[in-house]
C-alpha cells in the first residue's frame, strides 16, 4: 500500500543522517544509526500502526555498512521503498546489494581523493604565505562544501530513484570523478613541494638534515604511498591541525 511521506519527515531523516555513525558498533555497524535516521519517516508512515511500526524499525536496525557520506543513497531509497509499500524482504535485499558499492565508492572518492586534496591545498597555501588560520579555514570550507554536497546529492538521488538508484550511480560515474580528483591532488602536491623548497623558511633554508629527511619521505611516497593512502590522509589532517595551532599562537 502506497503511503505519503511528509516533507518534514524527509528533511528530518536527512539531517539525522549526519549522525549515522553516532552509534556505530561491531554488531550492526551503521545499522542502528540507519534506523535512527529513518525513524521520523517511519513514524510518518506507520505511526497509527504499532505492529507495522515496530517491524519497520526492527528491519532497519539490522546490520548495514557503507561509507557514511554515501549511506544517504541507501537511506533515501529505503524511504521511497517504504512509502511505496515494498515487500520488507525487497528492502533488505536492496540494502544488502548497495552497501558494498557505496562503501568502496565513498572510500575512493572521499578518503583517497577529496580529503587529501583539500588538505594539500591548505598546506600549499600556508607555505606560500597564507596565515595559518586562513589555511585552516580554506581546508574546512573546501572539504565541507564537498562532503555536505555529496551527502545531499546522494540522499536526493536515492529518494528519487528508489531501488533503481544503481542506474543513476552508473551514469554519475563516481569512479571517474575519483580519478580526476587524484590527478588534481598530484598537481597540488607538486605546488606544495615547490612552496616547501622555494618559500621563505622552506626546506632550502632548513639545513642538510631536513632536506635529507624530506628526500627520504618523497622516495617512500613514490615506492609505497599508493598502499598507505589512509595513514597519509590522517597525517596530512594532523599537519593542518598543527599549522592552525601555530597560527593561533603566532
Amino acid at each position: 500500500m502506497r503511503r505519503a511521506l511528509t516533507r518534514s519527515a524527509v528533511a528530518s531523516a536527512f539531517m539525522r543522517s549526519f549522525l549515522i555513525q553516532g552509534s556505530w558498533n561491531y554488531h550492526t555497524m551503521l545499522g542502528s544509526g540507519f534506523a535512527f535516521s529513518m525513524l521520523p519517516a517511519l513514524k510518518s508512515l506507520y505511526g497509527s500502526e504499532p505492529d507495522a511500526m515496530d517491524a519497520a524499525v526492527q528491519r532497519h536496525l539490522e546490520h548495514f555498512n557503507a561509507h557514511p557520506y554515501l549511506a544517504g543513497v541507501a537511506l533515501g531509497a529505503a524511504l521511497k521503498l517504504e512509502a511505496e509499500g515494498a515487500d520488507p524482504e525487497l528492502v533488505r535485499r536492496f540494502k544488502l546489494a548497495v552497501r558494498g558499492p557505496l562503501g568502496s565508492l565513498g572510500d575512493g572518492l572521499v578518503w583517497a581523493a577529496w580529503l587529501p586534496g583539500a588538505s594539500v591545498l591548505a598546506l600549499a597555501l600556508y607555505w606560500m604565505g597564507l596565515p595559518g588560520w586562513w589555511a585552516a579555514a580554506v581546508f574546512l570550507v573546501v572539504y565541507n562544501v564537498g562532503h555536505i554536497g555529496l551527502r545531499f546529492w546522494g540522499f536526493r538521488v536515492g529518494l528519487s530513484e528508489g531501488q533503481l538508484v544503481g542506474r543513476r550511480l552508473e551514469r554519475a560515474n563516481l569512479a571517474r570523478w575519483t580519478e580526476r580528483l587524484k590527478g588534481g591532488v598530484a598537481l597540488l602536491v607538486g605546488l606544495l613541494v615547490g612552496a616547501l623548497l622555494a618559500g621563505d623558511g622552506g626546506l632550502a633554508a632548513s639545513g642538510v638534515l631536513w632536506t635529507v629527511l624530506a628526500a627520504c619521505a618523497f622516495l617512500a611516497g613514490l615506492i609505497i604511498g599508493h598502499r598507505a593512502w589512509r595513514p597519509a590522509a590522517v597525517t596530512v589532517v594532523a599537519a593542518i591541525t598543527i599549522l592552525a595551532a601555530v597560527g593561533a599562537l603566532g
